[in-house]
């Protein structure tokens, strides 16, 4: 039987999924990799703190799962099957999870991306909390607002998706996106034209090559995966921009990436994806409860956690 502490840093695999024996109410989040993830201790602390209140929650606790993406299908069908209330997924499942769940979030489905799975009866119904996540980080990092901003955003994946479709919700002037991959870059500026009644405040770019006419200042958002491993550069230079330009990358463990090195020696506010992090996971337990969730729980559990 897996461990039931708030602190378990286990990490579970699709054998272990056929053979789960935990009676209580099961939560999970499944990646590949997954032994970086923080989430199973700002869940069970929330969890925890919501038990305390009341004890429906008593026996709810959040694992995680290495699950393969050639797995992903098998995983779910096995994770719907074992009643495992809640699914969050992460690199790499985000995209490729739309086309595996019963039912998605209309929402989600503009995003092309879903990071949120709540269990119903006939299968698993998919949701996106990623950009309810960043708005709230950056209101809370960076005192930022997304409506009337000019918004660089660096990437085209599962984040970079529901980053992009939260700020054309919320009213950006501009929206400039860039990645090293023109086929992935059309995808997502194909799925976002389609889902805004103003498509010309959006293009795209190489990131490889930026373009010179790039907003001086407004937000900029790195949902690229340069940064994770020691030693990466910043995705893109930051000498060309204004020192009034806010830089936020979704990127939180390491803590200090090399972007947010440059943008701090130029004088710019910045700040890791910590709080994204958990304000996504805020909403996702909302979802999975149906109750209050003590934000403020979750956010000191991530920060020791990576400490």
């Amino acid at each position: 039987m897996p461990s039931l502490s708030p602190e378990a840093s286990v990490v579970y695999s699709l054998n272990d999924l056929e053979n789960w024996s935990y009676t209580g109410t099961s939560l999970a989040v499944l990646g590949h990799p997954i032994e970086h993830s923080i989430s199973p201790r700002m869940h069970n602390a929330a969890l925890a703190e919501m038990a305390a209140q009341n004890e429906r929650f008593a026996d709810w606790r959040y694992f995680k799962f290495d699950i393969p993406p050639v797995n992903l299908s098998e995983a779910l069908a096995l994770l719907h099957a074992r009643k495992f209330i809640g699914i969050n997924l992460t690199v790499p499942h985000k995209v490729q999870a739309v086309d595996l769940v019963e039912a998605v979030d209309p929402s989600a489905r503009d995003m092309g991306a879903v990071n949120t799975l709540h269990w119903e009866p006939g299968g698993y119904h998919g949701f996106n909390t990623d950009g309810y996540g960043f708005e709230e980080a950056l209101r809370n990092d960076l005192k930022a607002e997304i409506g009337g901003a000019e918004i660089i955003l660096l990437g085209a994946g599962g984040a970079a998706r529901a980053v992009a479709a939260k700020c054309l919700e919320s009213g950006c002037r501009t929206l400039r996106i860039g990645n090293r991959d023109p086929g992935r870059l059309k995808a997502l500026l194909d799925i976002l034209e389609k889902n805004t009644a103003t498509p010309e405040r959006l293009s795209g770019f190489d990131l490889l090559n930026p373009p010179g006419d790039l907003p001086s200042a407004g937000i900029l958002v790195n949902a690229t995966s340069l940064g994770l491993k020691s030693g990466d550069p910043p995705p893109m230079a930051l000498e060309h921009f204004d020192n009034a330009l806010k830089v936020y990358d979704t990127i939180y463990n390491p803590a200090e990436t090399a972007l947010l090195t440059e943008a701090r020696t130029r004088g710019m506010a910045a700040a890791n994806g910590l709080s994204m992090l958990v304000w996504q996971g805020v909403r996702s337990l909302e979802i999975w409860t149906g109750s209050q969730v003590p934000a403020e729980v979750m956010m000191t559990a991530a920060r020791q956690a990576i400490n």
